[in-house]
């Protein structure tokens, strides 16, 4: 059975109801002292709420399925409505926060079992549990198992899996996409994960997907100030006063030192910074204050870190430093025009520096007062980029075919020294060709573009570091779904890439992929965009064509300067 006209026009219904009422909604920004909200129970940001309908009288079992899944709308009262739709015993075995199912499209198909149903996806994304979300491109299809029985004359689901189903534009309303935060292992930096989280019942929400961890492309790249095992004490996280009063589980935060106490607080206050009822944070125990003294010990992480204001690019076969639209001299480095250097990269925190063969099969790199040292030759090599760690990495094929990622130290080794290099072949970049390999700011993640068979993936893994900060591992990656296949690809900021195919004679039109899952957001097409680069965020955008090197400006591009290629910011 196709999906029927009362459930297009019950879900059009729905949403315009609660556009109404987000376009009503006002952000509280003051209250009386000591007012209370209970976070999971209340409505600290008046968002937007469905009302679903009950069970109908007399409805047949495709309507209570759909009606079912329009109920799985309504969060309130632990999906109160749509537990009617459920007979007593699948009613109180039901967890509807196990799994969220977003689509494009559903309907329900009878199969060969008496009143067993589907309730069959076209899926456009899956959420967790902790609220990490899988995209999935168009035509993946999903089937939802129903069984279903009569009580007292009406038809009710005796049987259905675990979670709910909502459509894509219904999500979108009633779920936000928020960072929780990280650390790097070196408590330096602040790396956000992504999340997905009802709007009404965000700041408990976080608070549980803090303590259970990163999602698991981050795991071992990233660390934690709550020890494994600590949860939360209470079903609610009250914002008082301001106040987000986070009761843990006494034991481990008792016997927490003060540093520790003062890094989950920190790292709580980082991801709550989305919500504006939450002014400061509190620890509590068993529900008492756990006092944390801020004594100096602990600096605040820093966030979406910024990069350099200038561009290390290439001109008349020589690296070169463009700032302020001029190109000059890359300061205290030898000539390297023997070399004939192309795709160049700069280290953000050594003057260290990177680049390729003119064939793009040798990686040199090069400090002040000393020539340039090759450190790998291969049949082809992905254009170098630097991390916070000062490694600098790139990809090509191995020895044996394989797909090897390549890591080398540059900085500070004496001449004639060997350079600490480290070689790794994740299992699942096998058979694939590394289009870009480009390293976060904070040196936790990595951008990955590949190629197999014609088909482009991009991606993002964690990179798992030893003790003392040298490259042991990559993560099995997240998928991002771009619109097109691209195979050049920068950070932007901290939870945006942007990539483009490129092209030297056709319209190019670069797209911002975040890592929310969320659609791509195009740019502006330009003809015969080769190169890509980005600084601080969507505004410093670069492309180079053969007429010169352009900033996105609006919704357009503004050409910048002539004579140089190849431009990359530190990193």
């Amino acid at each position: 059975m196709s999906r029927t006209p009362k459930l297009a026009a019950v879900t059009a219904a729905l949403l315009a109801l609660v556009l109404l009422l987000a376009s009503c909604a006002q952000i509280p920004r003051s209250g009386p002292v000591g007012k209370s909200t209970d976070e999971s129970a209340g409505k600290p940001n008046n968002a937007p709420v469905f009302f679903p309908v009950a069970p109908r009288a007399g409805a047949g079992p495709e309507a209570v399925i759909e009606d079912f899944y329009l109920a799985g709308s309504g969060y309130e009262d632990d999906y109160a409505v749509a537990r009617q739709y459920l007979t007593q015993a699948s009613s109180v075995k039901w967890k509807p926060d196990q799994r969220v199912l977003v689509f494009r499209s559903a309907r329900v198909v009878r199969t060969a079992v008496e009143n067993v149903y589907n309730y069959e996806l076209d899926l456009a994304y899956s959420v967790d549990a902790d609220g990490i979300a899988t995209p999935m491109p168009p035509g993946s299809k999903e089937n939802i198992p129903a069984t279903l029985t009569k009580v007292d004359g009406e038809w009710r689901i005796a049987e259905i899996p675990d979670g709910t189903a909502i459509p894509e534009e219904t999500f979108k309303v009633i779920y936000g996409a928020y960072p929780i935060y990280f650390y790097d292992p070196t408590f330096t930096y602040a790396v956000p994960d992504m999340r997905w989280f009802i709007k009404k019942k965000t700041v408990k929400a976080m608070a549980s997907a803090l303590l259970g961890g990163p999602a698991p492309y981050l795991k071992g790249a990233v660390v934690s100030a709550f020890p494994s095992g600590m949860k939360l004490a209470r079903e609610s996280v009250p914002v008082v006063s301001g106040a987000a009063q986070v009761d843990l589980t006494a034991k481990e935060l008792v016997e927490a030192s003060n540093k520790d106490r003062l890094r989950m607080q920190t790292q709580l206050a980082l991801t709550f910074r989305s919500q504006p009822d939450v002014i400061n944070v509190e620890l509590r125990a068993n529900q008492d204050l756990v006092r944390v003294e801020d004594d100096g010990s602990v600096l605040p992480p820093v966030r979406d870190e910024d990069v350099p204001a200038h561009q290390i690019a290439v001109s008349d076969n020589d690296l070169v430093r463009v700032e302020n639209n001029k190109i000059g001299p890359l300061p205290d480095m030898r000539s390297v025009k023997a070399l004939v250097p192309r795709l160049p990269a700069e280290s953000p925190v050594s003057q260290a520096a990177a680049f390729l063969s003119g064939n793009r099969t040798t990686l040199y790199s090069i400090v002040p007062g000393q020539p340039a040292r090759a450190l790998t030759t291969r049949a082809a090599l992905s254009r170098p980029s630097f991390g916070r760690y000062d490694w600098v990495w790139t990809a090509g094929p191995g020895g044996n075919g394989a797909t090897q990622v390549l890591a080398y130290r540059p900085a500070g080794v004496a001449p004639g020294a060997t350079v600490p290099a480290v070689t790794l072949t994740p299992s699942w970049l096998a058979g694939r060709t590394v289009k870009e390999f480009r390293v976060s700011r904070e040196g936790t993640r990595a951008l990955v573009i590949s190629e197999r068979n014609g088909k482009t993936s991009v991606q993002v893994t964690g990179i798992v570091r030893n003790a003392d900060g040298t490259p042991r591992d990559l993560t099995a990656p997240i998928t991002l779904l771009p619109a097109r296949a691209p195979d050049r690809g920068v950070w932007v900021n901290d939870t945006t890439v942007a990539v483009m195919k490129a092209s030297e004679s056709g319209n190019v039109t670069p797209e911002l992929l975040s890592l929310t899952a969320g659609q791509p957001q195009q740019l502006a097409p330009w003809p015969g965009l080769t190169a890509l680069s980005a600084g601080n965020g969507p505004l410093e955008i670069y492309g180079q064509s053969a007429e010169g090197i352009f900033q996105r400006v609006g919704n357009g591009w503004s050409q910048q300067l002539k004579g140089a290629v190849d431009p990359a910011f530190p990193g």
